[in-house]
């Protein structure tokens, strides 16, 4: 006795630690959601190239995004009929490259990828590692300040210096001093130098930072990437700076100094390498494009955890075609059925009319609604009893017997189903969900248990049966329970654990206090 208890509960740990291990995997590895109706927003980008062919070979080059562990790229893809294409690595950094043998005039290129921001899940690795990008040398510049725009360039160093404490607050306030225009007589005379210069040798606001930084002994390096916003069309690329301090990089932005990576900024390319090499071609541009979209967190799961290859995902109801996927929607709900079947009878010592009877029939509600499934069930069950006291005066054998209500319940879902599509009630024509076997077979236990025990015991049993559908129903038509049952099918092993330590159960039942309060109040 002891030992069969101690298998049990062995059994039942297995089990649910099974479950819940193997559910925990998938989400919190494969990212599957417990909570229904959760999505997560994808960007899609579009880099799209410009350049005028001169008539010969061409060769186009373009640095490959950096998105690091902010971003993660789903997928990518590109546009450009009669190109070759292929993925090459020169100085660290992994480039796209598009050639052809012969091009002339206006030639167009597009390059798009599909990302996401934290996604749980990275099957695809990041472009750039953080050891890697750690190692990366800073750029320096060959040409330097002089003359009066040296001496402004040491004095706002200074004055920085001199109110910062670490490598970080020294780029913050050295970047804010900078723009201070109206207060800082340096800060307008380099601001002058913006303006003063015009073609390849104008300085951007950037490029000034930059060399500001640089002076000030920082290992600096600046960062292009993607502002991601809705619907922007033709974009340029955003610049940003990173300082060297601590081990790693640290992003600022170079109008206001604010330490840290924007949330809707991707960084594209880092540090003095080339965004875009065109050999035999001139005129080159590129702009980009973006625009988001909603997508369900379990498609996306579903979509990476193929690419990654995750055998949970393979060998999942998502393999299923559509069809079968559908069916099973309903199939998985039947043990939360059966689990309230179990605690009702075990532990209320609830009275119904089959084992497992209500399960069906709360399977049927779920088709025709509550309310009307119940009409439809009443209604077939007192016509289909008042049948069976019919047939019991012809004395007919019992596999004839049952074969005729059977008969007769086709009967009356058929009548049902026209008189209801006559009257324009269109629930009610959904009464060929209920399982006419099993209707069948209740109104003959009905109608046998009438005649040994009264209608008592009939009305006893049938409305247990009834309460057990109905808390079925609301349990298996919650969305919280649909969406577990689908996407985690594992959660039946710890279903099927509880309902092993519940057959273990000995006790009272809560209906059996009262009749047995008596004698508790004796003794």
């Amino acid at each position: 006795m002891h030992s069969n208890k101690r298998h049990v509960t062995l059994a039942v740990f297995v089990l649910v630690l099974l479950g819940l291990t193997v559910a925990g995997y998938k989400h919190f590895v494969l990212g599957f959601p417990l909570i229904p109706g959760e999505s997560a927003k994808i960007w899609d980008i579009e880099a799209r190239i410009h350049f005028r062919g001169e008539n010969g070979p061409v060769d186009a080059s373009l640095a490959m995004p950096e998105p690091g562990e902010t971003f993660s790229i789903l997928d990518t893809m590109y546009v450009a009929p009669g190109y070759g294409f292929r993925t090459v690595e020169r100085d660290g950094i992994e480039r796209a490259e598009w050639t052809r043998r012969e091009a002339v005039g206006k030639q167009s290129i597009y390059y798009k990828i599909k990302i996401q921001n934290s996604l749980p899940v990275a099957p695809l690795p990041s472009r750039q590692q953080p050891d890697k990008e750690d190692s990366q040398e800073p750029v320096f510049y060959t040409q330097t300040l002089e003359g009066a725009y040296k001496l402004a360039a040491d004095s706002l160093i200074e004055r920085a210096k001199a109110s910062s404490s670490d490598e970080q607050s020294l780029t913050s306030l050295l970047i804010q001093s900078l723009n201070e225009t109206g207060e800082l007589a340096e800060a307008k005379l380099l601001s002058d130098l913006l303006a003063s210069r015009t073609g390849a040798g104008r300085y951007t606001q950037t490029d000034l930072v930059i060399r500001l930084l640089q002076d000030a002994a920082l290992p600096t390096r600046k960062v292009r990437g993607v502002l991601l916003e809705e619907a922007r069309r033709n974009q340029p690329l955003v610049e940003m700076v990173e300082v060297y301090a601590d081990g790693r990089w640290n992003m600022f932005h170079p109008e206001t100094g604010e330490e840290g990576q924007p949330d809707n900024f991707l960084p594209w390319q880092r540090g003095g390498t080339s965004l875009l090499d065109v050999a035999g071609g001139h005129d080159s541009r590129i702009t980009f494009s973006s625009i988001s979209r909603s997508v369900p967190l379990e498609e996306l799961a579903v979509t990476e955890g193929r690419k990654a290859q995750a055998a949970l995902v393979d060998f999942s109801l998502y393999a299923l075609p559509i069809e079968e996927q559908n069916a099973y929607r309903y199939i998985l709900l039947v043990p939360i059925g059966t689990l309230i079947v179990v605690l009702m009878r075990i532990l209320v010592g609830l009275k119904t009319s089959g084992t497992f009877m209500p399960v069906l029939i709360s399977l049927a509600f779920m088709q025709t609604k509550l309310v009307p499934g119940l009409v439809i069930f009443l209604t077939i069950i007192a016509i289909g009893l008042w049948i069976r006291f019919v047939l019991s005066r012809l004395n007919l054998l019992l596999v004839a017997r049952i074969s005729s209500v059977v008969i007769v319940v086709v009967g009356i879902m058929a009548a049902m189903s026209i008189l209801s599509y006559k009257l324009g009630i269109q629930q009610a024509m959904s009464v060929t969900f209920f399982p006419m076997i099993i209707l069948a077979w209740t109104i003959e236990r009905m109608s046998i248990l009438w005649e040994e025990e009264g209608p008592r015991d009939v009305f006893v049993s049938g409305g247990g049966s009834l309460l057990v559908a109905i808390l079925s129903y609301f349990a298996m038509t919650n969305p919280f329970i649909e969406h577990l049952t689908f996407n985690f099918p594992e959660l039946m092993l710890v279903i099927l654990g509880i309902t092993l330590l519940l057959g273990q159960y000995t006790g009272y039942r809560l209906l059996e206090l009262k009749r047995f309060r008596p004698l508790v109040e004796g003794h």
